[in-house]
């Protein structure tokens, strides 16, 4: 590595890329066309960026990564998609992660802002990543997959095609999932079946005590009453006037799905 540069001599960079100085690339490392990195971001030996990325400040690859490789759909015919990854990740050893497809709407592939995705994690095209979640080793996303916020998914996790899964969800490791979670869900086994609310996540995640009893409420008329979603949901919305955010964040989680929920 030169003593100019935090870029090693043996990396490969394409002349249209657009990388800030401060950013240090590893030996071996290969970043191919109209890719962007910002601000103190570092990428490892070995890494490959093939092309059309968008990668913010402050993120770690590590070595053997491939980003932003394209989309491993039959339907794709060489159109241009791209991958956006924020800023704050950590992504670990060999991880895939593909672009978007012109199918997906937007042609994009997204990862937010301090997610920990380790080792052998796989997001396929057009999956939507949100902030501050755990991606532990060996979970793969199929494509389409939406996530939101502070969810934690353990090891060997597999997710279907255009399932979502909410704030503050958990899922416990070995488990398929094949239908939407809804928020603060707490999911596990194989096939999945839902075990309860994740309150510890909801705790560590500063949702007060008040919030946490109300939502306990609702997740026992929607999951542990025996009545129907609709019911449920009407009985859920006389539990308290103003609904607290966190609640609402629930109701919303359900009525969104389209997939179906796992319940």
């Amino acid at each position: 590595m030169s003593k100019l540069s935090k870029i090693h001599s043996t990396a490969i960079i394409h002349q249209s890329c657009d990388i800030d100085p401060s950013v240090e690339i590893g030996a071996y490392s290969i970043i191919g066309k109209n890719v962007s990195i910002d601000e103190n971001t570092v990428i490892g030996p070995h890494v490959v960026i093939t092309s059309d990325c968008e990668i913010g400040k402050d993120n770690k690859i590590y070595q053997f990564s491939s980003i932003s490789e394209i989309p491993q759909d039959k339907k794709y015919n060489g159109e241009r998609c791209k991958l956006i990854i924020g800023s704050g990740n950590t992504i670990r050893e060999y991880c895939t992660i593909n672009r978007g497809t012109e199918a997906g709407g937007n042609s994009i592939t997204r990862v937010g802002d301090n997610n920990w995705i380790m080792a052998y994690v796989h997001i396929a095209h057009d999956c939507i990543i949100g902030n501050n979640n755990i991606m532990s080793n060996a979970t793969s996303l199929a494509g389409h997959v939406e996530m939101g916020n502070n969810i934690v998914l353990a090891g060997y996790v597999l997710v279907h095609q255009f399932c979502r899964i909410g704030d503050y969800s958990f899922v416990g490791m070995n488990t398929s999932i094949t239908m939407d979670i809804p928020a603060y869900i707490k999911v596990a086994a194989d096939p999945a079946r839902v075990i309860g609310l994740n309150t510890v996540g909801m705790s560590r995640n500063n949702i007060s005590d008040d919030s946490i009893t109300i939502i306990k409420k609702a997740y026992k008329l929607i999951y542990k009453k025996g009545y129907k979603l609709e019911d449920a949901l009407r009985r859920v919305d006389r539990l308290e006037k103003p609904a607290r955010p966190e609640l609402q964040a629930f109701i919303d989680s359900i009525n969104s799905s389209e997939r179906g929920l796992l319940r």
